[in-house]
């Protein structure tokens, strides 16, 4: 934690998951707080929340309403869960009687009137419970009560005063629906905390949390992906990798396979990422369940991240040849994540990912690029995305696999949906190619930082026993091409090859 943050100690849990983090510790005590955003962007129930962390701390909290019913109120409670027995809720809102023509005030205005009620009322309950967290709902009922500007500053001032000297930590709720908008709280707050709700062409609609400010205090900056559900917001902090930069020695972690290693110098090491290539069908998928299953065979924790496949059809298409995966998973071994991209926030995403690697995973594939673009609201920023999440597992030791499928089938020409060499660390392509009247597989390692690697184009199949890597294709040139020329010169396509292709699966 900075030290411009001083004593933790002093700082009060907000009570949402997340936030605290956001906030690098919670709430200074005995300080004023602005949240804002438009209706059903879910600020009543942060306050709820921050109020029944005050409850669970012993401590005696407040509700006051110039809007909402207490019925309302304890509706929204109910609908998460909570209980509202030890929350006193204070309603200051207008009764049936202000619509009886002869209660209409004639010499002095009726925001006068009312203005000074209802901050009368506020004040008095603050000493009658003398309670350490207070929420205001709303302030768009006093900004109209005010009606001018300054006079809405000098009893938003005179409040804050009254408040610190009463040691109250208090969250005014802005819902931004007074007639005009203007920084009169903002300036005066000592933090202010924008929620906001972003549509979706597709797909459920994008919560953000934003803290605009916070006096003294080293936050994380920029938005926050945050959801709402059965008790209450969640918020996922946004991903910054070079907070977890350890120092760690590195192994390699073996394929299982003894070709593979070979032509990939020895295994993938650990704190590296690799992005597996090819057309659609030529086993990426399967490849990087192979690397999987060797680790869980080693008794190391793995984590998959499914974008477009189903978790039933991975788990049967790795069984059909000879990847058990579903020991692993019922051992403890394997976690497979199904990820429905249309809602799924990348912050939420990202939080799955910190958490299957504190829970221990030593290998985690996302599977794949393609899938996760569709989960990134802006595609200008999947690169960013993805190479902060990839860093991050970088930094955490641990081997990172990204399924990338190529646009096109065979040739030169093909592309991927992302800048490879900006992504990962290494690159294995997979390739179609025609020869002797058949569609063959090759199997290439493009780049490789963490050590030496083979240079040579594989015959590569999936047949029964699993993912085979055959011997070098020296007779063939222009394999990358698609369509190679043949050179029986060579020492040739090997019967053991040409068995593993006749023995490749339907």
């Amino acid at each position: 934690m900075s030290q411009q943050n001083g004593n933790s100690a002093q700082f009060l849990s907000i009570g949402v998951p997340g936030l605290d983090n956001v906030l690098t510790g919670g709430l200074t005590s005995d300080r004023l707080y602005l949240v804002e955003g438009e209706p059903g962007t879910g600020k009543t129930t942060l306050a709820l929340q921050f109020l029944n962390e005050g409850v669970r701390q012993g401590e005696s909290v407040v509700y006051i309403t110039l809007a909402e019913t207490s019925i309302e109120l304890e509706a929204v409670a109910r609908s998460h869960g909570w209980n509202m027995d030890n929350i006193h809720i204070e309603e200051i809102i207008p009764d049936e009687d202000i619509l009886d023509p002869a209660q209409q005030y004639t010499i002095f205005h009726a925001a006068e009137i009312e203005l000074s009620t209802t901050t009368q009322r506020i004040l008095e309950v603050i000493d009658k419970r003398k309670p350490s967290r207070v929420v205001i709902d709303s302030l768009s009922e006093l900004q109209l009560l005010a009606e001018s500007p300054l006079r809405y500053r000098r009893q938003i001032l005179a409040l804050k005063q009254f408040l610190s000297s009463r040691s109250c930590t208090t969250i005014l709720l802005d819902d931004r629906t007074a007639l005009s908008s203007d920084l009169q709280v903002r300036s005066v707050a000592h933090g202010v905390i924008t929620l906001e709700l972003v549509d979706q062409a597709y797909g459920s609609e994008r919560r953000r949390l934003r803290v605009v400010k916070y006096r003294g205090i080293a936050f994380r900056g920029g938005n926050h992906d945050y959801k709402i559900q059965l008790g209450g917001l969640r918020v996922f902090p946004r991903l910054v990798a070079a907070d977890s930069r350890v120092t760690t020695t590195r192994r390699q972690l073996s394929s299982g396979i003894p070709e593979l290693d070979v032509l990939i110098g020895g295994g993938l090491e650990e704190g590296m990422s690799t992005l597996i290539s090819g057309p659609p069908g030529t086993g990426k998928s399967t490849l990087a369940s192979q690397f999987v299953f060797a680790a869980t065979q080693r008794n190391e924790k793995c984590a998959m991240f499914l974008f477009e496949e189903a978790r039933n059809n991975l788990l049967n298409r790795s069984a059909g040849v000879g990847l058990d995966l579903s020991a692993a998973i019922d051992s403890g071994l394997l976690t497979i994540q199904q990820i429905d991209p249309a809602e799924l926030s990348p912050g939420e995403f990202s939080q799955s990912v910190i958490t299957a690697v504190d829970d221990g995973a030593k290998i985690v594939v996302i599977d794949s690029l393609n899938g996760y673009m569709n989960a990134v609201p802006d595609e200008r920023f999947l690169t960013t995305y993805l190479h902060e999440v990839l860093t991050y597992l970088g930094q955490r030791g641990v081997v990172a696999i990204v399924v990338g499928v190529q646009q096109g089938m065979v040739g030169t020409t093909m592309t991927t949906a992302a800048d490879a060499s900006y992504i990962a660390d290494n690159m294995i392509m997979l390739r179609y190619f025609e020869a002797e009247g058949e569609v063959k597989q090759a199997i290439s390692v493009f780049k490789k930082r963490g050590s030496r690697h083979e240079r040579t184009i594989r015959s590569f199949c999936i047949g029964r026993h699993g993912v085979e890597v055959g011997e070098t294709l020296k007779s063939f040139h222009g394999i990358l091409t698609g369509v190679p020329t043949y050179h029986p010169a060579g020492n040739g396509y090997s019967n053991t090859a040409r068995a593993m292709v006749q023995e490749q699966l339907p």
